[in-house]
């Protein structure tokens, strides 16, 4: 069949709403014939969607948006797979168990929920990074991340960190607290811990090839010494960050150097600053000394030093998708750090 009957056919069933197994099969033959059929390719992305091929949505929706990134039906249609992927799935809560009479006080077992999250981090959420604007990304991956933050939660580093913060004075009984994933800019979403605006945050970040050139997972330490009109005790704030950085660089200099050399060596850590991407050309030692020598921390306003997943590389790639894997190797990330952490935080 030739294009213009196959194109014909195609607007046919979407005038009808039908976007059912035989709509999908038209649309598939007219973009193997027309590959730079726009058209085609969202009305694809449609029946898949309605079909329930989501990973099939998101590869005809990247195509879509390749050929042109202004199609705002894509984006929808993106943001809606996306919905359809975290609805299927994240699994709803578990009931809460009534008390038998006569239970609970001192000697009552708590009862601690699955520490596995519901996914991993795979193509479709990189997609919604890239494609999404800032504040639709956030609403979409929200879910997928809180899930993952759910699990870290329960693990033990965790808790210790969130007993350092509470002799300190400072409030909190969780490490982080649900829908408080914060959109970073372009194809950049990120989390930290609970009230760890001013303090050396322990941060999560995901970034999209586009625009950061690799998809990718951080984890780690970042100080943040930006200070936008918004931020409650900005200029204070600033300054006790500054501060805290300054620490670093004296520990870093001294006791941690060689120990912070080896460990990103051996664990893929890298820096980051500012609006850069990761520092992948720097080796270990030469990261930790422009750590030490750096005097334009507050000029750079974002510091980073910790591990990345890129996913790029397959055997980074298998841990993201896995949520089983991808927590744990956080968790790996965050509890090789946390003495570091904890020292800068009781200074």
């Amino acid at each position: 069949m030739d294009i213009a009957s196959l194109e014909q056919q195609a607007i046919a069933f979407a005038r009808r709403g039908d976007f059912g197994a035989a709509a999908r099969q038209v649309n598939q033959e007219l973009t193997e014939l027309a590959p730079g059929n726009e058209g085609a390719w969202t009305r694809l992305a449609r029946c898949n969607i309605e079909l329930g091929l989501l990973d099939e949505a998101n590869a005809a929706l990247e195509t879509v948006l390749r050929l042109n990134p202004q199609n705002m039906i894509a984006r929808s249609l993106l943001q809606e797979a996306i919905r359809r992927a975290v609805a299927l799935e994240t699994p709803e809560p578990a009931p809460r168990r009534r008390r038998a009479p006569g239970a609970g006080g001192a000697r009552a077992k708590k009862v601690r929920s699955s520490s596995t999250p519901a996914r991993g981090f795979g193509r479709a959420q990189f997609a919604a990074l890239a494609q999404l604007p800032s504040t639709a990304a956030v609403e979409s991956l929200g879910p997928a991340i809180d899930a993952l933050l759910a699990a870290l939660n329960e693990r033990p580093f965790a808790a210790r960190i969130v007993d350092t913060r509470n002799r300190a004075g400072n409030p909190g009984a969780r490490l982080f607290r649900r829908d408080t994933v914060q959109a970073g800019g372009a194809g950049h979403v990120y989390v930290f811990h609970y009230g760890g605006r001013w303090e050396p945050q322990i941060n999560i970040g995901f970034f999209a090839g586009e625009p950061w050139g690799r998809s990718a997972i951080r984890a780690g330490i970042g100080f943040n010494l930006a200070a936008a009109d918004s931020d409650p005790d900005r200029a204070a704030g600033q300054e006790r960050v500054l501060e805290y950085f300054e620490r670093l660089q004296r520990l870093v200099s001294s006791s941690w150097k060689g120990l912070l050399t080896g460990w990103m060596g051996a664990n893929g850590g890298f820096i980051q600053h500012g609006a850069r991407p990761p520092e992948v050309d720097l080796l270990p030692g030469e990261a930790v000394s422009w750590l030490i020598d750096d005097a334009r921390a507050a000029e750079r306003e974002w510091i980073f030093v910790g591990r990345w997943l890129f996913a790029d590389r397959p055997a980074d790639a298998a841990v993201i998708e896995d949520p089983g894997r991808l927590a744990a190797w956080l968790e790996q990330t965050f509890v090789d750090l946390l003495p570091l952490w904890t020292s800068l935080y009781r200074a």
